[in-house]
């Protein structure tokens, strides 16, 4: 047994991979684990009853949370067992520590210093986390009153990217910190905040939030090799289009290559095919419908563009060993 050194619990250690057979457990894990939404209700239901422990740490209501790097709140959410997926949009602050996380498929290695930005239908899944791990960050769920008219949300959160981690310097931190610090001091003054300043303070976060996503975009795409964009940008269409779209065909169209191409610039960069990442992607959406609503196999299969439920059953017992009527009684 160890302890696990992010929350504290016991955790039981069975087996060791290679690194040549690394991607095969990342497919496991992501495959065999259904995703738990932890949305503004699933974050009520575990934060409430330890509020009198958590309370100079945590802000909640309807329209925002707030989290000032607590280690007893990670822990309280981390025992809910990831990976996790949300439905709103979140920003924080690595203020010390570090962390090991899967983040819509992807490996990261995140340090002190790191601003975070996780999106709607992001999909998260520590894997270690240092002991001395802070964070700093607030959560706009889906009823907060955006600032922005119509058209007019800074590009970073406007649904082109689903997440992105910065590591930026220390003054841009600070900028970042200060804005949240007057954001936390705002809506602590009455239980009837000002939400016209909260929100101005907000749009101001994310402004600043796009404009070092901007900068560090431009720094690596002069950097980055041709194949490792290509991978990027198949990736992310991947997570905004799985459901729809289920072939590389659709994927090869967008981005103006061929099928062949892209396959094998995919199996290259990252050491498995093009068709497996659409899988994983897809069975992971097919597990959220599953496990968080009640519609029925059918609707689901409807939906996700299968051509019958029939071939629906099929394809999702191939990849997990079992019918989605199976997976749905067991979760």
């Amino acid at each position: 047994m160890k302890k696990c050194p992010f929350c504290s619990i016991d955790i039981k250690i069975e087996h060791h991979f290679a690194e040549n057979d690394y991607l095969c457990q990342q497919k496991e894990l992501i495959m065999n684990r259904q995703p738990q939404l932890m949305d503004v209700s699933r974050m009520r239901d575990i934060l409430t009853p330890h509020l009198s422990q958590i309370r100079e740490h945590v802000f909640m209501n309807s329209e925002l949370t707030m989290i000032r790097g607590d280690h007893t709140v990670f822990s309280l959410l981390m025992r809910q067992r990831p990976p996790f997926t949300i439905n709103d949009h979140r920003l924080g602050i690595i203020m010390s520590g570090e962390v090991e996380i899967n983040i819509n498929l992807q490996d990261r290695h995140l340090k002190s210093g790191t601003l975070v930005y996780f999106g709607p239908g992001t999909i998260i899944h520590p894997k270690r986390l240092s002991p001395d791990l802070r964070v700093f960050g607030m959560g706009l769920f889906s009823n907060f009153p955006m600032p922005f008219a119509q058209g007019q949300m800074p590009s970073a959160f406007n649904g082109q990217v689903r997440d992105f981690q910065l590591l930026v310097s220390e003054e841009d931190i600070a900028i970042a910190r200060h804005i949240l610090d007057t954001i936390w001091q705002t809506v602590h003054v009455t239980d009837d905040y000002h939400r016209p300043t909260v929100t101005a303070l907000v749009a101001a976060q994310m402004h600043h939030y796009d404009q070092l996503f901007h900068r560090q975009s431009d720094q690596l795409a002069s950097s980055r090799s041709r194949e490792q964009s290509i991978f990027d940008r198949f990736l992310q269409l991947v997570t905004q289009h799985c459901a729809e779209h289920h072939q590389i065909g659709y994927y090869a169209d967008r981005m103006c290559l061929t099928e062949r191409y892209l396959s094998t610039v995919i199996r290259k960069t990252s050491g498995t095919t093009a068709k497996d990442w659409i899988d994983r992607a897809l069975i992971t959406r097919i597990k959220i419908e599953l496990r968080h609503t009640d519609k029925p196999a059918a609707q689901i299969a409807d939906e996700m563009h299968f051509a019958n439920p029939s071939f629906f059953s099929k394809y999702f017992r191939r990849l997990t060993g079992m019918t989605p009527g199976e997976y749905k009684s067991i979760s």
